[in-house]
């Protein structure tokens, strides 16, 4: 049970003080009996005769390690303007400034600075996310999404003059895996259905080459390109695809969040590689050969702070899986479809060409039970 100190001193140390000052003058300063009385230390009394009233600051004196004010403000302003956290704040602060601040400062100063978090508000206030992240194998979601390159607003004036002078190519194709991030590009200079078609069928067999074997689940926002404007169009897809147990399931209209992850993607692609790459290519073999190296860095060396990455690049991911997925899958080459179309005809044409048919004659879900490198069906155009 808390002496009468102790109670007082836990609302007002000041009046504690005095308490003791008062007990300790009737009894003729008498330090052990009134610390009796009290039922305090004799430390304490002399604290309370001989020091101040009020408690006195706790903050040291000098601070070896403390951060410097230009540099606090630079983090303050850059978390601001981007809503980045410490972990993605650190890594981004390394690669724009040269600067290595830990997570755990910048932690601090975001605390210190009051800089709150951006909070994503529900009807019920839970956040629920679109995935399973924990107990998804690789390659089972993909999401895929079209890009238009030219838009003024994301754009330098003096890049977007540039991709329109040299006709660089003008829509980005993308599918990204859900569990390791990693991704696979292709570019066309317009967009059609035999373009989508085309491109999921190319990425459909990558998998399966690298010895992809569950079902593949791909979610499509509505555009026409990937034929989700059209229902019928849609089934007849879908009963091709399910010969190499795929599935396609278009987002419905308006829930452009449940693209999130590809959707996300769009942003980087333009502060690391459209805002700088394009205005140093004259045409589209240079074009592909920046955007195949920019494809190499998201896949193999950039880390990611999404749910479930921690840090991992896409390809350490996919190690960290354990899965039996050949790594050479990381090696997704960056195409133009319309080069692709030429050379090998259309999608369909694939199939009586390229494509070993054994695999759509046989029942149930088949699959190669070794990895059939030498039957690359894609090698052909490569």
């Amino acid at each position: 049970m808390d002496s009468i100190y102790h109670t007082l001193r836990k609302s007002n140390p000041a009046s504690a003080r005095i308490l003791v000052r008062k007990v300790l003058e009737k009894n003729n300063g008498n330090v052990s009996k009134t610390a009796r009385i009290l039922g305090i230390s004799r430390a304490t009394v002399r604290r309370a005769r001989d020091g101040e009233l009020n408690d006195l600051s706790r903050r040291p004196k000098n601070i070896r390690k403390k951060i410097d004010c230009s540099l606090e403000k630079l983090i303050v302003e850059e978390a601001k303007s981007t809503g980045y956290r410490y972990r993605l704040l650190s890594y981004y602060l390394k690669n724009k400034y040269s600067i290595e601040i830990s997570e755990n400062t910048i932690k601090k100063v975001l605390k210190r600075n009051r800089v709150r978090k951006k909070k994503i508000r529900t009807l019920n206030k839970n956040r629920r996310h679109l995935y399973d992240y924990e107990h998804l194998t690789p390659f089972s979601h993909l999401q895929i999404d079209t890009k238009h390159i030219l838009y003024e607003t994301s754009l330098p004036k003096s890049v977007y003059r540039h991709i329109e002078k040299y006709d660089l190519p003008k829509y980005e194709w993308n599918a990204i895996d859900v569990k390791t991030r990693m991704r696979f590009t292709a570019y066309s200079h317009t967009l059609s259905a035999s373009f989508g078609f085309a491109f999921i069928l190319f990425v459909v067999l990558w998998l399966k080459l690298h010895n992809v074997r569950g079902k593949i689940n791909i979610r499509l926002d509505n555009g026409s390109e990937f034929a989700s404007s059209s229902r019928r169009k849609l089934d007849e897809y879908n009963e091709f695809f399910s010969k190499l147990n795929v599935e396609l399931k278009p987002i419905p209209p308006g829930a452009k969040h449940l693209q999130a992850i590809v959707e996300n993607s769009h942003r980087k692609d333009d502060e690391s590689f459209f805002s700088i790459h394009p205005e140093r290519c004259r045409n589209d073999a240079e074009f592909l050969l920046k955007a195949q190296q920019w494809q190499d860095t998201w896949n193999t060396a950039r880390p990611h702070y999404g749910i479930d990455m921690n840090g991992l690049t896409p390809f350490e991911k996919l190690k960290s899986t354990k899965a039996m997925i050949s790594e050479n899958i990381v090696r997704f080459p960056t195409l133009l479809l319309e080069d692709i179309i030429r050379v090998a005809g259309y999608p369909y044409e694939w199939l009586s060409k390229f494509v070993n048919l054994y695999i759509f004659s046989r029942g149930g879900k088949y699959v190669w039970t070794t990895y059939q490198i030498n039957n690359f069906p894609i090698a052909f155009f490569l």
